[in-house]
């Protein structure tokens, strides 16, 4: 029976591929209809009407486009370090990336959203998740820089977040992989799941003044994979709905016995019922241990802090707070429509796609309308919370978009195609081909309220003959659709950075108005900051010498620095003086081990360099910054251990030092 069932995976799977091979469009390349270059052309000097934020999945880095163009603006590092702007290498960025395990310079990447305020996009921040290492990310849009990161106890994996609430109220992640609980001892046999594996469903608080975060609860609930989750918005603000399989709870081959079921479920989770039972003090406090990260634009600096409580609440002994409800099978998407009734299941495996009634939903509980109970949450009969099945839609339903106007846009990993179907009568009113192997969708505001619903992006992950080769691997792709007529066209495909998957995107003067130009060098809290040259200095502390130094185009003070000895430890504290708008400054020193900085005006950030060999190492500035880029350099004498060569420094010096002329 074991090899049947293997060899009938093998064969599914060929069926599958040859599916794709069949599906592919014979005119791949002529997709595009001749107007579309119109469409998408941005002239020189002029903007693009909106922001796409991109999670780069692998890369652990966050990219922003501009559309209709397609053009990369950004990449913002969030928990990978990153060379270009030395996040991860200065000093001031490292604690960034500290976790409960210590120094982790790399994530996976999956999801971005975007702060809402009265379920629309209010442009504040954007928040990230950390698959691996479970860890949420808050970007600030002022800055778009990473300006908090708070790491995730009694959690496997971080996949199905970082959504949100209407008002930004929380933001909520659910473990991928379900594992003991930290406060347990973990050393159990991996076939003990059912009896020692929990999933947990985290809710993270987001201050609304300046969107500090906090684990302000956990769900406890029984062993499976979260996948993806969306907030209730209107009628049904103050729920959560959260996909999840292997309800057959199996710790290996999930590829079959993951899939045995006809039906796993959607979690309607109801987070203002949670909040009565925690002001009851039905909740339990949990030792456990994790990182919580913010950088402050004063200090120019991170702090990173350990937690070690959170508060826990058990579905399973407090009713009212989580039900399930059956969705075919195997489920990934699960999608709230602009009104807030309709919530959209898509299972991997099912050739229909369930809409759920949040109204019904609410009757089925008050009537007790149960299909029994999984693990102790009650199980709503699945005919009681639904509203209709879209019937054959396509193959490999993953994600749902929603254009405000009424009707759904759903991608199909299988066929490759986008369908657009009409949520109230459940008939499909187009299809699409996707070029190829689609996962997310993107419409603008497609998960809020009011989606701006003109333009759709699909993001693919395949593209083979699309691009010129590159090797073994090619570049993953983001496809960009007008929607603002009866039939979806496409425009234009581009290259993304990483792997693709969620995004989200705004209208640009949402945003733009509020983007910072500089730092004020009078508003600068950096303890190693020079807000001026006369204020230079390089200070020998044991075997750590600090270089407080200033940037300005072109040239470093000071640039001349002799004193150092193998053994040391220097810091350099770079600060860029300049009060004018993209003029940044890098700094580079021969035989780093680390990185560079990239200091931005009125900034200041701290590179550790810790020379191994007696000479004279060269530093200079990395970004091009004006005429006279290669003139900003400088030199740093080193000398052996014990030397007596003091510390001296200048700038514009040209004395030769006597003791270089000694005879040796």
């Amino acid at each position: 029976m074991k090899n049947f069932k293997l060899n009938a995976v093998a064969i599914a799977s060929l069926c599958v591929l040859l599916f794709l091979n069949s599906c592919k469009p014979k005119n791949a390349g002529n997709a595009i209809s001749g107007d579309a270059a119109s469409k998408t052309y941005v002239p020189p000097g002029k903007y693009d009407e909106l922001y796409n934020f991109v999670s780069g999945g692998f890369s652990g880095q966050m990219s922003v486009y501009g559309l209709p163009s397609g053009r990369l603006l950004r990449v913002i590092p969030v928990f990978s370090v990153d060379p270009e702007k030395g996040y991860g290498y200065s000093e001031e960025t490292k604690p960034m990336l500290n976790t409960s395990h210590g120094f982790v310079p790399w994530d996976d990447l999956h999801h971005t959203e975007l702060s809402q305020t009265n379920g629309e996009i209010d442009g504040r921040w954007i928040f990230a998740n950390g698959n691996n290492t479970p860890r949420i990310a808050r970007v600030d849009l002022k800055t778009f820089r990473t300006a908090e990161i708070i790491e995730i106890p009694n959690s496997g994996g971080n996949h199905s977040s970082p959504f949100i609430t209407e008002n930004t109220e929380y933001v909520v992640a659910g473990t991928r992989f379900s594992v003991p609980m930290d406060n347990t001892n973990g050393d159990v046999p991996i076939n003990t799941y059912k009896q020692n594996f929990k999933g947990t469903l985290s809710f993270i608080s987001v201050a609304p003044s300046d969107g500090n975060m906090k684990i302000a609860f956990q769900i406890l609930l029984p062993g499976m994979d979260f996948d993806l989750s969306h907030a209730g918005k209107g009628p049904s603000h103050g729920w959560f709905f959260f996909s999840c399989y292997n309800s057959e709870q199996a710790n290996s081959l999930l590829e079959v016995n993951a899939s045995k079921k006809d039906k796993d479920y959607i979690l309607a989770v109801n987070w203002k019922k949670a909040e009565e039972y925690l002001k009851q003090g039905k909740g339990q406090k949990q030792q456990v241990k994790y990182a919580h990260n913010k950088y402050d634009d004063k200090t120019h600096s991170a702090t990173s802090t350990i937690e070690t409580e959170v508060t826990v609440l058990d579905a399973k002994d407090l009713p009212g707070i989580v039900y399930m409800i059956p969705c075919p099978k195997s489920p990934h998407g699960c999608d709230v429509d602009p009104t807030g009734e309709y919530i959209v299941g898509s299972g991997k495996l099912a050739a229909i796609i369930p809409v759920f009634s949040f109204t019904k939903i609410q009757q089925a509980i008050a009537n007790k309308s149960f299909d029994g109970d999984y693990s102790g949450i009650p199980v709503i009969k699945y005919e009681a919370a639904l509203y209709g099945e879209v019937k054959k839609p396509g193959l490999g339903p993953l994600h749902t978009e929603f254009d405000g106007k009424g009707n759904a846009y759903t991608s199909f990993f299988v066929s490759s195609e986008v369908v657009k179907w009409n949520i109230k009568d459940l008939k499909v009113l187009d299809r699409q081909p996707t070029y190829y192997s689609v996962g997310h969708l993107c419409i603008p505001g497609g998960d809020t309220k009011k989606p701006y619903g003109k333009y759709l992006i699909a993001y693919n992950k395949i593209t083979k003959d699309r691009y010129l080769p590159t090797g073994p691997e090619l570049a993953q792709s983001a496809q960009l659709f007008d929607i603002s007529g009866d039939k979806m066209k496409l425009l234009l495909d581009f290259p993304t950075i990483g792997e693709p998957h969620y995004a989200q995107a705004v209208p640009a003067g949402l945003i733009s108005k509020n983007s910072l130009k500089i730092f004020k060098i009078e508003d600068n809290n950096n303890p190693g900051v020079s807000k001026g040259e006369k204020e230079t200095k390089v200070v020998r502390e044991g075997n750590k010498v600090h270089v407080y130094a200033t940037a300005i185009r072109s040239h470093f003070s000071p640039d001349n620095i002799e004193g150092i000895r193998i053994g040391d430890e220097v810091y350099f504290h770079i600060t860029n003086l300049e009060q004018d708008w993209d003029v940044p400054h890098g700094f580079a020193i021969k035989g780093n081990n680390n990185g560079e900085l990239l200091v931005m005006p009125g900034e200041t950030q701290t590179l550790k360099w810790v020379p191994d060999r007696v000479g004279v190492f060269p530093m200079y500035c990395t970004d091009f910054c004006s005429a006279l880029h290669q003139e900003m350099q400088g030199y740093v004498r080193v000398s052996a251990a014990g030397s007596n060569v003091p510390i001296s420094f200048s700038l514009g010096k040209n004395s030769v030092p006597l003791d270089s002329l000694k005879k040796k």
